[in-house]
């Protein structure tokens, strides 16, 4: 797959500027990590974490090394005015950009509800399934992110959206049986809203076109078609015009195997009538 650098948030940006400076003052100061590090209240292994920028340089060490190193404050001011956390994971913020704008995007999934159907507690559900585990302040943050994205379904103009979802993600009971009551009330509201149109893969097919997984499709203003793809650990942003004219195709074959949208509705119904 041809696949996208994956951009940095600004704070993680940030992050790696004061832990590049921070080594620069140490190299200045004729220190190694280690010696830095005996010098600290924290470990050598820390202080090469913070220059790699793959750890936030706390407030109070901040303030101890600037005194140490004789930096004038440079890295307390640094900490203070770093960005804050985003509220979507990095290696997702470059298609989120394209979802914000696109003007027809369809999506399909088989582990959990699409992130743009999801209500506030399932997607805090969601949230509270990762590994490792995220902070409170983090998973409200990206339960908000997810809220926002939403937005696009509700645009004067519409995005023209498709949606197929597993029958088992229906069934499952991801945060338990209320929250699964008051998501599929939502999604099926979200079926009777313009543009929207969503499609159940039922159990029971003796062929299946997205055994290879989820997978989303979108169309920008400029009609330029990209895919999208996550896995556990990052995810492909794809523009190679064969791979995603493969995928569309997978998405056309999804979209025959699926329950049509009056059996689709019927269907949630009487899921609803089971709760």
């Amino acid at each position: 797959m041809q696949t996208r650098k994956k951009p940095k948030n600004r704070h993680s940006a940030a992050m790696e500027v004061i832990g590049a400076q921070l080594a620069m003052f140490r190299v200045k100061a004729g220190l190694t990590q280690r010696a830095l590090g005996e010098r600290t209240s924290v470990a050598e292994e820390t202080i090469a974490s913070i220059e790699q920028g793959r750890r936030a340089l706390m407030p109070h060490l901040a303030r101890e090394l600037d005194q140490l190193l004789g930096t004038g404050g440079a890295l307390a001011t640094g900490v203070e005015n770093l960005p804050p956390k985003e509220k979507y994971p990095i290696w997702a913020e470059e298609f989120i950009a394209y979802e914000r704008e696109a003007v027809a995007l369809s999506g399909y999934e088989n582990q959990v509800l699409p992130g743009l159907l999801q209500t506030e507690p399932y997607a805090r559900a969601t949230f509270r399934s990762d590994l490792p585990s995220l902070s409170k302040e983090m998973m409200e943050l990206r339960v908000a992110g997810r809220l926002e994205r939403q937005e696009v379904l509700h645009r004067d103009v519409p995005v023209i959206a498709s949606f197929i979802i597993s029958e088992a993600v229906l069934r499952d009971h991801l945060g338990g049986c209320g929250v699964m009551r008051e998501q599929l009330r939502h999604l099926r509201a979200c079926a009777d809203l313009p543009g929207v149109a969503i499609q159940i893969m039922p159990f029971g097919n003796t062929s299946h076109a997205g055994l290879s997984g989820p997978f989303v499709l979108l169309e920008t203003s400029d009609h330029q078609r990209l895919a999208y793809s996550e896995t556990q650990i990052g995810s492909h942003l794809i523009s190679d015009a064969d791979k995603v004219s493969s995928l569309t195709q997978k998405y056309g074959m999804l979209r025959m195997q699926a329950l049509n949208a009056e059996e689709t509705t019927g269907l949630l119904d009487r899921l609803l009538g089971e709760q």
